[in-house]
């Protein structure tokens, strides 16, 4: 039996230190450590990676990355109330568990970890778009991580990986679409969270693309926020204030055409002509 597997149950912990989710920070604890176990195996072989884990909360899936053989997992936590729950696990694996207590928007993730990396995260509902956004804004391409296996609410999940046509189709699906190869490996039910969650959970893989097409982020942004602001007017229209018709005659689009059937190249080559 390892360390890992004497520690107390999550239950036992989260009474201890009187854990009590916060809703202002979007708390919501997984403590199954059979499904915390299958995220980590759906992040591929972790032997020799580094782990990034943003919101760990209590520590479940800490706990299931360490023991799928993680060389080091950091973690990054706001609540201070985490600190001695997390703290367990890390005298449980000596050297292996570096705990930071910060915002995860504010700091710089890249300088936080080194070698070969991996992101994997039960992100808190209210900053996991914001950091997903700040990952694929990425400048240097390949990115400091080979992966990315999140959680986020399933309707966000779709976003991210709707393909053209699609009524989910939009904006996150364009940029991660731009830089990642997404899917989705499986939904997570809301009965497996303390509270329960009022809509049900999904586990995305993302891989960084090799060669995406060079493109201004910040451009692609304006232009898929122009484009999906007036999702059922043409784009002749919803893109009138950045060139409207010449616009799209230089990129060779049709103006009658509506944003949800332009493919990624199409939103690429538009924001590289603003």
């Amino acid at each position: 039996m390892s360390a890992l597997d004497q520690l107390p149950p999550l239950r036992e912990v989260i009474a201890r230190y009187d854990l009590a989710p916060k809703k202002s920070l979007g708390q919501n604890f997984l403590l199954d450590l059979n499904l915390t176990a299958k995220i980590a195996r759906s992040a591929g072989d972790l032997t020799d990676v580094s782990v990034l884990e943003i919101g760990p909360g209590p520590g479940g899936l800490t706990r299931s990355l360490l023991a799928a053989g993680a060389k080091k997992v950091v973690v990054i936590e706001r609540d201070q109330r985490f600190m001695g729950a997390l703290e367990e696990i890390a005298e449980a694996c000596p050297g292996r568990l570096e705990i930071i207590e910060g915002d995860g928007l504010a700091l710089d993730h890249r300088s936080l970890v080194s070698g070969p990396v991996k992101i994997v995260a039960n992100l808190p509902y209210n900053i996991a778009t914001p950091l997903l956004i700040g990952w694929l804004a990425t400048e240097r391409w390949p990115p400091w991580f080979q992966s990315m296996t999140l959680m986020f609410q399933k309707e966000v999940a779709q976003r991210i990986c709707a393909q053209p046509g699609n009524k989910t189709y939009g904006r996150l699906a364009v940029l991660a679409g731009w830089r990642f190869h997404s899917d989705i490996a499986f939904d997570v039910a809301p009965t497996a969270f303390i509270p329960p969650p009022k809509v049900t959970s999904s586990i995305i893989n993302l891989i960084p693309k090799t060669n995406p097409a060079p493109c201004d982020v910040k451009k692609l942004q304006h232009v898929t926020k122009a484009a999906f602001g007036q999702r059922r007017k043409m784009l002749r229209a919803s893109l009138k204030g950045l060139g409207g018709d010449a616009l799209l005659e230089k990129a060779g689009i049709d103006g009658r055409l509506r944003a949800e059937v332009l493919s990624v190249e199409d939103f690429v080559r538009l924001a590289g002509l603003i």
